[in-house]
């Protein structure tokens, strides 16, 4: 008799669907086998228009994102995803053969979720790929959180500060709420990666200090109070005072 697997009695529409954008088609058609032998359902894209076009059409659950495409940039994809308000949440890897730290730090401020370097270890790719699919496909906790003038609804995924509606991008989202849950509390780079990020997968304690700015771009307003406090040689805190 044969033995069923796991794979075989999953539906093919709840697999998660990658769109994978990338010029190379040797390297796309190597992500591609890879994925569909680990479950997943892929979809492709040459150039960063096509991409754009194919998030409108079929919204994909993660995009792999190459820096590096003609017309348009990977950095100007990943902007306009996150211009979107359909694709606004929508986690993206930026795949680049770029290795210089102001290169990732340029990545992550345009919007990328995370990025990797190429060449790369494919398991290490798959277990950022599933971190961030873990993270996004969770259940939302029901409930407000509320700190000085913020309010975040975990039900709904809004966030408000002084009822004016904040945009921010599902990592920014996962740190502000953490610091919510523990308003005043001083938490080192580490701390947070393992708390937001997760323990099983790796990323650069500067990942932090990027995803900070872009919160604090993001919360706060002109002539508002910077509640996000930089505790020097210690880490990070949502805090009133010495902010």
């Amino acid at each position: 008799m044969q033995r069923m697997t796991m794979q075989d009695t999953v539906p093919a529409l709840s697999k998660p669907l990658v769109l994978v954008v990338e010029d190379e088609p040797a390297l796309a058609t190597m992500l591609r086998y890879n994925l569909e032998k680990q479950g997943f359902r892929v979809d492709e894209a040459a150039d960063g228009q096509e991409a754009l076009a194919r998030i409108a059409e079929a919204p994909p659950d993660l995009v792999l994102l190459d820096w590096m495409l003609p017309a348009l940039s990977g950095i100007e994809v990943c902007r306009q995803i996150r211009r979107r308000s359909a694709s606004r949440d929508l986690p993206v890897i930026m795949v680049t053969a770029r290795t210089e730290d102001q290169d990732a730090v340029r990545g992550l401020n345009t919007g990328a979720d995370d990025y990797i370097t190429k060449p790369f270890n494919m398991e290490a790719l798959l277990a950022r790929m599933r971190a961030l699919l873990r993270r996004a496909n969770s259940v939302p906790t029901k409930g407000r959180l509320e700190f000085h003038d913020l309010s975040m609804d975990l039900a709904t995924h809004r966030v408000q500060r002084n009822g004016r509606a904040l945009h921010l991008g599902p990592t920014e989202f996962r740190l502000l709420e953490y610091f919510m849950q523990h308003p005043r509390r001083v938490f080192a780079r580490e701390e947070l990666l393992d708390a937001v990020w997760g323990r099983d997968i790796h990323v650069e304690p500067r990942t932090v200090d990027v995803h900070i700015r872009r919160l604090r771009k993001s919360i706060n307003g002109e002539g508002e109070l910077d509640v996000v406090r930089t505790v020097r040689a210690a880490g990070y805190a949502l805090d009133t005072e010495g902010a």
